[in-house]
């Protein structure tokens, strides 16, 4: 069977940290490093240079994703010491051009990555004419976040191409082995390992992947159950710094404290202590929603309380979200159901009948549409709107990931501000 080349990305700005992550991927059984775009933008050639005399045996790739002065960038890429360089295969012919004299001259591999580029088959046979060595099926980090699929495009370049493929976005220990069935030659990771707090191991998992691929495909997911999932792994500070520190309700705490809650809104829009809608509301949210009541700010009087939340619970729903107060602590709290809300108080209003299901609210400071996705912890609660769920959801499940790595750091004698280099990217 063909050995598979693993190549590691390290997308990082900080090179000791990169320098750290290469040897323990190396040790997991990865056969190339990549100086990743973001560390190359951040430290320049040092980072090829600190690799290569660090490894010296190993394979240096260098994604410059040149764009211009093909020679000139090969060149330093290759005397910085770089076995491979990256150009973008968008990049006009005469560039291509000058960057395969380049690396023939430097003795370095081209590879062409393929992000963006609108007729990707096309431009991929085009490339191999041109002399490019290796063609990289990318789908960059911000496109992963809405969706889209590195398979698909290597998928899609595959045949006819008959120089070494790579692919790369997004890939983890299943995929990896999928993009090998797929014809991959070279698979690039860069965050599922990158970003783990054992990165050694998680080599190991894209190494088995890679030698003894599964027989059975990764399941197509329902968007909502896969979005659900998403959320549910991850906590709303991950959210809230995905969304650049935006979408929380203020002012709410759990009732039920360490309870997890996520689904789609079903908004309530109500009179201080007017509980009929809040209580119609029940029957008319499917099971999964969250119910998200605008209480009118009074926290004096309850519109919800430990019936309410019974019914809630049998129906099946996620949780609830008041702008307001809450009753019955004692008897929610027994049934550990998700509830959030502004204050307690023993007070009950009257069913009035005031108010509207399903309309837009605000909510604690927040905007609310019906369908927006509401997830809580013990942290609080934050709203993200409809049409960027999946993409929120991917961006938290990557800051957790980036958090673990610098957690495992810090266990190691590390600090918060060595770890990021703190003074250095001060804003000045």
């Amino acid at each position: 069977m063909r050995k598979i080349t693993l190549q590691v990305a390290l997308d990082l700005l900080e090179l000791h940290r990169a320098v750290q992550i290469a040897q323990e991927s190396l040790a997991g059984g990865a056969d190339w490093i990549e100086a990743g775009t973001p560390l190359i933008k951040s430290e320049g050639m040092q980072a090829v240079r600190a690799l290569r005399e660090k490894f010296p045996d190993s394979v240096i790739v260098a994604d410059m994703k040149i764009a211009d002065t093909g020679t000139m960038e090969v060149e330093m890429a290759a005397k910085a010491g770089a076995d491979i360089v990256c150009i973008l295969a968008d990049a006009d012919d005469a560039v291509i051009k000058e960057a395969v004299r380049a690396s023939r001259l430097y003795g370095t591999r081209l590879m062409a990555d393929l992000i963006n580029v609108r007729d990707p088959a096309g431009r991929s046979r085009t490339l191999e004419e041109l002399g490019v060595d290796i063609i990289v099926a990318h789908v960059g980090i911000d496109q992963q976040m809405i969706g889209k699929d590195s398979l698909d495009l290597l998928r899609t370049i595959r045949e006819g191409i008959h120089i070494p493929v790579a692919v790369a976005g997004g890939l983890d220990a299943v995929t990896a082995g999928e993009a090998v069935k797929q014809g991959a030659d070279i698979v690039i990771v860069g965050g599922w390992i990158a970003r783990s707090a054992d990165v050694t191991a998680s080599a190991k998992k894209i190494r088995q992947s890679l030698d003894s691929p599964s027989a059975a495909a990764p399941e197509k997911k329902n968007p909502d159950d896969e979005i659900h999932e998403l959320f549910m792994q991850v906590s709303t500070p991950n959210i809230s710094d995905a969304m650049h520190r935006k979408g929380a309700l203020f002012g709410l705490v759990s009732v039920c404290g360490n309870v997890k809650m996520a689904g789609k809104a079903v908004t309530v829009q109500t009179f201080a202590g007017d509980w009929a809608k809040p209580v119609e509301a029940i029957e008319k949210a499917p099971a999964g929603a969250v119910l998200v009541i605008n209480n009118d700010g009074g926290i004096h009087v309850a519109p919800w309380g430990e019936l309410a939340t019974l019914s809630c619970q049998k129906r099946g729903l996620a949780g609830v979200v008041i702008d307001g107060a809450v009753r019955d602590i004692d008897d929610i709290r027994a049934m550990k159901f998700p509830v959030f809300a502004k204050a307690i108080v023993p007070n009950a209003g009257e069913p009035k009948g005031m108010g509207e299901i399903n309309a837009e609210i605000r909510c604690c400071g927040q905007y609310i549409h019906p369908g927006d996705w509401i997830v809580g912890d013990e942290s609080g609660v934050v709203v993200i709107p409809a049409e960027r769920a999946y993409e929120v959801a991917r961006r938290a499940l990557e800051v957790k990931k980036t958090e673990a790595r610098i957690r495992e750091e810090i266990r190691r004698g590390s600090t918060l501000s060595e770890v990021t280099e703190l003074i250095k990217w001060e804003k000045k």
